[in-house]
């Protein structure tokens, strides 16, 4: 897993290429220790090829820690596969899906 930050005047992108399980989630969650007073976080998913319940985890502390400081979450550029596991598991109800 791969992770890129990059934050300007409007959001903060987390870019996320490979997989988030069990084995690569912990490191997912420490390198965006530093986003947490941003106001908009994008996590693109664009690259993303498979997220597990541990990954999923990570998305969801990640959604409620923002939003608890009046922040906002969104996921973007979802893959098909991705997508279909944020359905599967009423993510997509949750969150923001762009």
């Amino acid at each position: 897993m791969e992770v890129k930050i990059v934050k300007d005047l409007e959001e903060t992108i987390v870019s996320v290429e490979g997989r988030v399980d069990t084995i690569t989630a912990p490191d997912l969650e420490k390198q965006i220790d530093s986003i947490w007073d941003d106001k908009v976080v994008v996590f693109d998913c664009e690259k993303l090829e498979y997220v597990s319940s541990s990954g999923l985890r990570v998305i969801l502390s990640t959604h409620k820690k923002l939003t608890a400081k009046g922040g906002k979450f969104i996921l973007r550029n979802l893959t098909s596969e991705v997508r279909s596991v944020m359905d599967l598991t009423g993510f997509s109800r949750i969150l923001t899906i762009q």
